[in-house]
């Protein structure tokens, strides 16, 4: 006859049944461990990402959140700009990088393919020709190998970002010349992440948006009109209904006429301040930085006593729409023996001046005027002046990258027209603090620098990398609209089609 087990022991039984397989499962998963490390370490890499990290082991072992901190932990988001704090970068000087903290190169070659531009061939009167530039034969474009066309100087300048951009492209083709690559010109439409448009319409409007007597149309505005039915006409504007073109349109009246035609493109614009928000907004358009105007500090070798002035303005000083708080500060700070606020332009050495004016200054004002951004800012970064931004609804260049509050100060208009607020404020702010933001100055005003050829962190790499970071949205939006394309389900042309204007975004 069988024994028979009490239920003591069958709970024995299966007590030690468990644990033998608890026991077993664990010694598999070890093993498992030890030989994916052994392979990889073999492999010369390590994911370090897949090991808890000790401070996340200690903050859970005792509990105690208040023991982490964000340095611990730096955030790595591939060869995007890694925004450092302050305190990691004075205790650990030798990990800084060339921006002081402030990595912006998002593309590294050797990791990442460039940007790739189809630009369309448009005639002469779009661009150079608009510089008196006269084409050789069918070429439309000047040989760079031989003379580079000049552009107009004076405040012409502020707006040049087509000019230098349109140059970059060209230069890519053209070996020997020296040059980043995060963009490159291709060929072929098909291979292109963006289509980019080569009119230089801020040049067209400032000079050649007046009628003259014997016109009807003011010039600029024919180039627009024959530009829009250009576009309009090609098959890459219809494939996708314009949502991958770049059209740059920096001085705010440029392209007045066609914008609200051609708003489905991306637009490089100074500011969205005659923009409404359907037309142009900072979901899908990019902001460029002015050229500077005044002179470069060059060998800055300053510091916050050999600077007598403590605040600098120069300019316009009755604005319309949002630059009311120039006159207002204007009568506020006009007699204040250590702040220099004049009306001031470019005629009669004016742009020497105020190099002088700002290199010799500790913070420099950058007020709303008609729009919300101006060429003051970036002069104020090339003289190494620590900008006091007045302008509440302002956008800035490449911010998503860049942390401007760690070399601007950044003021409510509300609070800087209270009385005695504004110079508060700015006394507030000693030795150590602005020498911290001066330093900071010097290494990020190479990101706002326009030149030919261009270079590795420059303003014209920094748009295109701008403009690179757009494309994952574009491509998003453009693939689902082919969701029901592939198998003959979707309607005629609802690629093509052009919604309303704020439905794309």
């Amino acid at each position: 006859m069988a024994e028979k087990h009490s239920p003591s022991s069958l709970g024995i039984i299966c007590r030690k049944s468990m644990l033998c397989f608890f026991l077993f499962a664990s010694s598999l998963f070890m093993l498992s461990w030890y030989f994916v490390l052994h392979s990889t370490s073999s492999s010369g890499f390590i994911d370090l990402s897949l090991l808890p990290h000790p401070k996340f082991t200690s903050v859970i072992g005792n509990g105690n959140s208040s023991s982490w901190n964000r340095k611990d932990v730096e955030p790595s988001i591939g060869n995007r700009a890694i925004l450092v704090d302050n305190e990691e970068q004075e205790e650990n000087p030798q990990k800084k990088d060339d921006l002081g903290g402030v990595k912006c190169s998002s593309f590294d070659n050797n990791s990442r393919h460039p940007l790739k531009i189809f630009m369309y061939d448009l005639p002469s009167e779009f661009h150079f020709g608009l510089l008196d530039w006269k084409p050789q034969g069918d070429s439309v474009w000047p040989d760079l190998r031989t003379k580079v066309p000049e552009y107009p100087g004076g405040l012409n300048l502020q707006h040049s970002i087509e000019y230098w951009l349109t140059l970059d492209l060209l230069a890519s083709e053209v070996p020997g010349i020296p040059r980043d690559g995060s963009a490159v010109r291709v060929r072929n439409s098909s291979e292109a992440d963006v289509i980019f448009v080569p009119f230089f319409s801020s040049l067209s409007y400032n000079r050649y948006s007046k009628v003259n007597p014997q016109q009807n149309k003011s010039k600029d505005k024919l180039l627009q009109e024959k530009l829009l039915k250009f576009l309009t006409s090609q098959k890459e504007w219809k494939r996708y209904g314009g949502r991958d073109h770049v059209i740059l349109a920096h001085h705010p009246n440029s392209m007045l006429d066609s914008r609200v035609k051609l708003w489905p493109a991306i637009f490089i614009l100074a500011d969205f301040g005659r923009y409404p928000p359907n037309i142009a907004n900072v979901g899908k358009d990019v902001i460029a930085p002015y050229k500077h105007v005044i002179r470069s500090y060059v060998n800055d070798s300053s510091d916050f006593d050999s600077r007598p002035t403590l605040l600098y303005f120069q300019g316009a000083i009755y604005r319309k729409d949002g630059g009311f708080a120039r006159q207002e500060l204007f009568y506020l700070l006009k007699d204040e023996k250590d702040v220099h606020f004049q009306f001031g332009s470019v005629q009669k050495d004016g742009v020497g001046k105020a190099s002088r004016g700002m290199h010799s200054s500790k913070f420099c004002l950058n007020i709303a005027g008609d729009t919300p951004s101006s060429n003051r800012l970036f002069d104020a970064i090339a003289s190494h002046c620590v900008p006091v931004i007045i302008s509440d609804d302002i956008e800035l260049p490449y911010e998503d990258v860049l942390d401007y509050s760690q070399f601007c100060i950044f003021v409510r208009t509300s609070d800087a027209v209270r009385e005695k607020f504004l110079l508060n404020l700015i006394r507030s702010i000693k030795k150590d603090e602005w020498t911290r933001m001066w330093q900071r100055l010097k290494e990020v005003e190479n990101l706002f620098e326009f030149q030919y050829p261009s270079r590795e962190g420059d303003a014209v790499q920094m748009i295109w990398q701008a403009v690179a970071r757009k494309v994952p949205a574009i491509r998003l939006k453009l693939n689902k609209l082919r969701r029901f394309s592939r198998f003959g389900t979707q309607k005629d042309g609802e690629l093509r089609k052009i919604p309303s204007p704020g439905n794309f975004w």
